[in-house]
C-alpha cells in the first residue's frame, strides 16, 4: 500500500480509537446510552467500563503517531489489528452467548472486524516487503525484469543504470 494511504488509514483508525476511548473514560454512561445500553451509576461498574478506555487511547495515540513516523507503521498496524479484532470477535462471542444487541452495536462489530482485517493485511504486506528488501529479492527481480524488457526492445541489451548504481552484476 502506498505511504499516503497507510498514513491516512493509521491516522483515521487511530483517531477513531482515541475518540471512543476518551468518551468511555470521561463519560461511560452517556457513551453507552448512545448505543441504547442502559447502565446504573454504580462506581464498580463505571470502573469496569472505563478500564478498557486506556488501551483504546494508547493504541489510538500509537497509530496517529505512526501516521507521521512511518518507521512505527508495522507495529501500529499490528497493534491496531489486534485491538480492533479483539473487540469485533468479542462482540461476536457476546452475540452468540447473550443475544443480538442494537443495530449500532452490530454496525460497530462490522466496522471493527473490517478494520482489523485491513490493518492486519497491510501489516503482513509490510512484513513481506521488508523481508524481500532484506533478502535482496526486490533488487534481483527488478534487475531480471529490466533485462527482459530491454532485450525485447533493443538488439543489444545494456545493463540498466540502476543496476550499475546498486552494484549488482548485469
Amino acid at each position: 500500500m502506498k505511504r499516503g494511504m497507510t498514513r491516512i488509514l493509521l491516522f483515521s483508525a487511530g483517531a477513531l480509537l482515541g475518540v471512543i476511548g476518551s468518551a468511555l473514560m470521561v463519560s461511560p454512561r452517556a457513551f453507552l446510552e448512545m448505543s441504547h445500553v442502559l447502565v446504573d451509576q454504580d462506581p464498580g461498574l463505571m470502573s469496569e467500563l472505563t478500564a478498557p478506555s486506556g488501551v483504546l487511547i494508547l493504541t489510538g495515540a500509537l497509530m496517529v503517531l505512526a501516521a507521521f513516523k512511518l518507521r512505527l507503521a508495522k507495529l501500529a498496524l499490528t497493534v491496531g489489528a489486534v485491538v480492533y479484532g479483539s473487540y469485533g470477535l468479542g462482540r461476536l462471542v457476546s452475540m452468540a452467548l447473550h443475544g443480538v444487541p442494537s443495530d449500532s452495536l452490530i454496525a460497530a462489530t462490522m466496522v471493527e472486524l473490517a478494520l482489523a482485517l485491513i490493518l492486519g493485511f497491510i501489516a503482513m504486506t509490510k512484513s513481506r516487503e521488508r523481508a524481500m528488501v532484506e533478502t535482496g529479492t526486490h533488487a534481483l527481480e527488478a534487475t531480471a525484469i529490466g533485462h527482459r524488457a530491454r532485450a525485447r526492445h533493443s538488439p543489444r541489451a545494456l545493463p540498466h543504470r540502476s543496476t550499475l548504481k546498486s552494484g549488482l552484476k548485469p
